[in-house]
């Protein structure tokens, strides 16, 4: 709910809660935007005052006006009952799953999550005594056949950021609950904008905010959303791991999170345009996009979701590294990096491998990660067009 201390409106739509929620002008002496904090020491006036710890802010690392807003934001589109804005979207997921479990504790992943998860997963959690499975992204709720009465966790990514899998969140949360477990449910690609995993039964929900929160490629961050249950022990491995984000990395989120629903329907628009385009091309044999009616969870992203993100891949027909380098190096407009969300475009070429486990990848081809930017849609087809006749002239 908006107050703005100017009066309030009860459901106000996404636009309007982005545009208005997380700032208090009549704090900042009119000024529009809550400025960047920066500062370790806050100061107290009595020795009552500082055994009373009952001051808004207490000390730097814990939070400042400039967060605090941008938690506000992502709270109200959320649906949640609270957020911590954190470094990066792999801090969010490590404090998620970090206070899920204890040593001697299980967890399950999506086969098709976020890489760095999995990373942190098989080599940091192991170590501290907590073992991580694989589970089929399309398992649903067959779930329930891998729960053990160990498992503390269940970490779903949907639709998975390479393979792009969508998973049924609400059948996820039935078994995980049934088995005593908190669901964790990556929301990054379709942001709270398209889907509210908190609403079909999940208890945590996480965003890399580097992505399409910031949305220009210049700040790293990430959130953790959640019900009242969980926020207690997700506040506590933040507190305790000492996890902040800077007041000038806050500004900047903040900054993103006002245009994101414009930019999220010129993505989402220009992302359709360019896959329904590749769906009719020679060299393409799949487009794994959601949205698409080919897709194979088509009925389920239409049941869950209300929009689709910037993100997809394209499987193009089998052929040697060479068409790969020729695809890939003399693209104009598409340039090659990890990240996504930006206002740029960008192409990854994806080999899976060792991160799947639990369904391996037999796909025959190549696979490219594509981010539809916001350039001219014509400009970003013919770049596409090129790449893809160097691709087949180099086989």
């Amino acid at each position: 709910m908006i107050d703005n201390k100017s009066g309030s409106i009860a459901a106000p739509s996404v636009e309007t809660v982005l545009t208005h929620s997380g700032r208090e002008p009549d704090d900042q002496f009119g000024f529009v935007n809550t400025p960047v904090y920066r500062g370790s020491t806050i100061l107290f006036k009595t020795l009552d005052d500082i055994e009373a710890q009952q001051q808004r802010f207490l000390y730097g690392r814990a939070g400042n006006p400039t967060t605090e807003g941008v938690e506000a934001i992502v709270t109200e589109l959320e649906g949640a009952y609270r957020t911590r804005l954190v470094p990066s979207g792999l801090a969010a997921i490590t404090i998620a799953l970090l206070s899920c479990v204890k040593a001697g504790d299980d967890v399950l992943i999506s086969d098709s999550a976020y890489e760095p998860g999995r990373v942190f997963s098989d080599g940091f959690l192991a170590r501290m005594g907590v073992t991580a499975r694989y589970y089929d992204p399309r398992i649903g709720a067959g779930l329930a056949d891998l729960m053990q009465p160990n498992t503390r966790a269940v970490l779903a990514e949907s639709p998975g950021s390479l393979t792009f899998e969508v998973q049924d969140i609400p059948a996820l949360a039935r078994a995980a609950h049934a088995g005593g477990a908190r669901l964790i449910v990556d929301n990054s690609w379709a942001s709270p904008l398209y889907h509210r995993p908190l609403a079909l039964g999940a208890d945590l929900v996480v965003h890399a905010g580097t992505k399409m929160f910031v949305g220009h490629s210049d700040a790293f961050a990430g959130t953790i959303s959640t019900t009242e249950a969980a926020w207690p022990e997700v506040e506590r491995t933040r507190a305790h791991l000492g996890f902040f984000t800077s007041g000038d990395d806050a500004f900047l989120v903040a900054r993103g999170l006002r245009t994101l629903a414009i930019r999220m329907k010129e993505h989402q628009a220009r992302a359709l345009a360019i896959a329904t385009w590749l769906e009719q091309q020679d060299e393409v044999v799949q487009v794994l996009h959601p949205a698409l009616p080919s897709h194979p969870d088509h009925a389920l992203w239409k049941r869950d979701f209300t929009g689709s993100g910037s993100l997809f891949s394209v499987l193009l027909a089998p052929a040697p590294r060479a068409s790969v380098a020729a695809f890939v190096d003399g693209l104009k407009l598409f340039s090659m990096g990890y990240s996504w969300g930006g206002f740029e475009s960008l192409c990854l070429p994806v080999r899976l491998g060792k991160n799947r486990t639990a369904r391996p990848w037999t796909a025959e081809g190549n696979l490219f990660r594509l981010h539809v930017g916001l350039e001219g849609i014509d400009d970003l087809r013919a770049d596409l067009a090129a790449a893809i006749e160097r691709y087949a002239r180099a086989r």
